[in-house]
């Protein structure tokens, strides 16, 4: 149950990402409010149902991220430094694309600067990022099934001759 949840939040994480890297309608202030209160009910729900060491809310990483640099101030170089800090989930690519894309919502905020793109640019130019823009939502983590030891030992085994299993040696 636990593998399914971790799936299944990764595929809401890279669906809603991606599709933040590819609007612009959505890149505001206001979305990241609401990504963020969105992503909090999850977290919960994965508390209430005792599923917190299944890993899913880790994999909200990203899109948690992708919130709070919408939400953030953009202007001035301490605020480059903390958004270069607080992402690194995310990649140098979609960080920039993000800012790109950040539509003001009201006459109070601002675009996004390219003197601050590139400034962001710059800090980051040191991270091996891999060249990706979006995540692969198609993306499966392994199954991994516990191992149960059985009581019943090898020497009890009796290998019926239909089978035709002649070339098997008890030890």
């Amino acid at each position: 149950i636990q593998q399914v949840f971790k799936q299944l939040f990764y595929m809401i994480n890279a669906v809603a990402l991606n599709n933040l890297l590819l609007r612009k309608d959505v890149c505001s202030w206001s979305t990241g409010m609401q990504l963020r209160f969105n992503i909090t009910q999850l977290e919960e729900w994965l508390r209430g149902k005792n599923l917190q060491q299944s890993e899913a809310a880790q994999t909200l990483e990203p899109l948690i991220q992708a919130a709070q640099l919408l939400q953030l101030k953009k202007k001035t170089s301490e605020d480059a430094e903390a958004i270069c800090s607080l992402c690194t989930s995310l990649t140098t690519q979609q960080i920039v694309k993000i800012l790109n894309l950040y539509t003001p919502v009201n006459e109070f905020e601002e675009r996004v600067t390219v003197a601050f793109i590139r400034n962001i640019q710059k800090h980051l130019q040191e991270r091996n990022d891999p060249p990706q823009l979006l995540l692969d939502f198609k993306h499966t983590f392994p199954v991994l099934f516990p191992f149960n030891p059985s009581a019943i030992t090898m020497d009890s085994i009796h290998l019926p001759a239909s089978l035709n299993l002649d070339f098997l040696n008890k030890v």
